[in-house]
């Protein structure tokens, strides 16, 4: 196989990683020895998967070192990346909420706004979204680049600016937050001439529909269904109003099947009540992917 007939593709090391994984094996990737090798197997001949840090994907997808890859709106902003975002992946390391670079103190500083950090000394890893972020504020402070533990020396400066997506870490360091910097999604990105290329771009356009459609089908089950047709109209009042159910006839006309895609979680409020309303053969199903 030629070479340009391959798609060097970055997925993130790191907190990221298996989180990456299980969402590639949900859209029908499967990436062994990510754990193990810079340089992870993945079973598509037309791909070669290198693991990078999330913080220098966007570089070397810029650069063109590689053809597309996943990062952080966070790190395409520090480094001013020139990279075409083919689509956002909402998905993230411990939730599905977007993480947030937020400022914070310790509890027992004076600190309430970010205007009463004027002369102070800030800590943080993005430093220069943080300089930006101060520039629009007018506040003049020091920003201080963080190598790691940033919560740690929150006492040794006035503030940190720091990533958080449930602030539980903040809060078990005794710390405060009193504001927001940037939201941050995970973004898929393509090189400027990769995208330019007929096969790399369809190659790329493909893991980003399948990715999406992973992400889409978490937390949804499908939900199969008979139904006397004289009871019809009493099961469809129970489905979720917004929700549009497929109905087909059977061999017994007396009867239909219902078919509809509903959220996990009001899954087990749902059975119950469609039995009562009539429905039988209930059958409810895993999703691994949800493609509109």
């Amino acid at each position: 196989m030629s070479e340009e007939k391959v798609l060097k593709l970055g997925v993130p090391a790191g907190s990221l990683q298996k989180a990456t994984t299980e969402l590639f094996a949900r859209a029908g990737f499967r990436i062994s020895d990510s754990k193990r090798s810079y340089l992870p197997s993945i079973d598509d001949d037309e791909i070669e998967t290198v693991c990078l840090r999330a913080q220098e994907m966007g570089r070397y997808v810029s650069d063109g070192v590689l053809d597309a890859g996943i990062t952080g709106y966070d790190w395409i902003r520090e480094y001013n990346c020139d990279v075409i975002e083919v689509c956002e992946l909402a998905y993230s390391k411990a939730t599905s909420r977007p993480a947030r670079w937020v400022l914070a103190v310790p509890n027992e500083s004076k600190v309430t706004k970010p205007e009463e950090l004027e002369g102070g000394i800030i800590a943080t890893e993005l430093v220069g979204v943080t300089k930006q972020y101060l520039a629009e504020k007018n506040i003049n402070a020091k920003v201080e680049f963080s190598w790691g533990a940033t919560e740690v020396k929150a006492r040794l400066v006035d503030a940190i600016i720091e990533l958080t997506e449930t602030g539980n870490s903040l809060r078990a360091n005794n710390l405060r937050i009193i504001d927001t910097v940037v939201v941050s999604t995970t973004r898929f990105v393509a090189n400027k001439r990769a995208w330019e290329d007929s096969f790399k771009r369809e190659k790329i356009e493909n893991i980003a529909i399948l990715l999406q459609a992973a992400i889409e089908a978490r937390g949804k089950v499908g939900l199969k269904l008979n139904v006397k047709r004289e009871d019809l109209d009493a099961v469809l009042k129970v489905l979720p109003a917004e929700k549009s159910p497929t109905i087909s006839g059977l061999a017994n006309s007396e009867y239909a099947a219902i078919e509809v895609i509903i959220d996990e979680k009001i899954e087990r409020m749902l059975v119950p009540a469609l039995k009562r309303a009539g429905a039988s053969g209930i059958i409810t199903y895993p999703l691994n992917k949800v493609i509109h």
